[in-house]
């Protein structure tokens, strides 16, 4: 049995890291109010982004000169896979689903025989990742200086896979991130970037439009934009599962944290009340002697 002095230290020290614990859970409560308002404002445009390429691929006349972007290199012979993570732990399986989800597609693609790189976006990911599959990771991006999720990081892995689309290192691109549900739940995701995927989103529009300059010209800027704006998208998503799932974490790692402190407490009484009851028998047992 521990000693009174043991218990009121591990009592003290789990009091302390209860006082830890539900301090973050309150931070990550108020950061997460700011990251889910930027993910749903974030969703509309992304999702109104492609539709208005689609829309436009739909008017090119000649399918077969079109932009390697919209079409792609014609071959899925290699796969690079952005799998995008956070650089902080603490935030209960937030990391895990995103990676479960990338190395049930890794298996699948290598089990197809098909060539993988891997573009980890967050040092999490990487860390998980490079256990198994280190000598397939060609890039590894770290956003920890960046306080918040924004477009000038996003774009900067956006111009990297396209360096890496026009240099032939690959065919196909897929992205991976938590999509926000709510504090509870998020949904890992696996989102085709290049080529576009040509499905149709639900409401977009059958409207025809007459564009100036001309389709092709058109395409040639803005699917690289769409580029770096799906992945901004997906930054927005994770910042803001991210900080859900750690505020859930928090908050259980609190009342678990509580619930330890009680067990101690009535531990400390017993051992007390016991220590109590000795020193009495002692003293009764003493006097009766004499």
């Amino acid at each position: 049995m521990a000693s009174l002095d043991d218990l009121k230290k591990r009592i003290a020290s789990v009091k302390s890291t209860q006082k830890i614990t539900k301090a973050m859970k309150m931070v990550a409560a108020a950061k997460l109010r700011r990251a889910q308002e930027s993910a749903e404002k974030g969703r509309p445009y992304s999702k109104k982004m492609n539709n208005v390429i689609l829309n436009l691929s739909n008017g090119i006349s000649d399918k077969e000169n079109a932009p390697k972007l919209l079409s792609g290199t014609g071959q899925e012979k290699t796969h690079l896979c952005v799998v995008m993570t956070s650089d902080r732990g603490l935030c209960g399986g937030f990391n895990s689903n995103i990676i479960k989800k990338a190395k049930s597609y890794f298996a699948k693609i290598l089990d197809e025989g098909k060539e993988l790189k891997i573009i980890t976006v967050g040092s999490k990911g990487n860390d998980q990742l490079k256990r198994v599959y280190g000598d397939k990771i060609i890039e590894n991006i770290s956003f920890k200086e960046s306080k918040n999720a924004n477009y000038f990081d996003a774009d900067k892995v956006g111009k990297m896979v396209i360096e890496k689309f026009e240099a032939d290192e690959f065919d196909v691109c897929t992205i991976f991130y938590n999509q926000f549900k709510n504090v509870i739940t998020q949904i890992p995701q696996a989102q085709q970037i290049i080529p576009l995927n040509n499905e149709a989103e639900e409401n977009s529009s059958e409207e025809s439009y007459e564009f100036e300059p001309d389709e092709d010209e058109i395409l040639s800027n803005l699917l690289p934009k769409n580029i770096s704006t799906q992945i901004f998208k997906a930054m927005l998503e994770n910042s803001a599962s991210e900080q859900g799932s750690r505020m859930s974490a928090m908050d259980n790692a609190t009342r678990n944290a509580g619930e330890m402190v009680d067990k101690l407490t009535i531990e400390y009484n017993r051992s007390r009340q016991a220590a109590i009851t000795k020193e009495l028998i002692e003293i009764i047992s003493g006097a009766e002697s004499l």
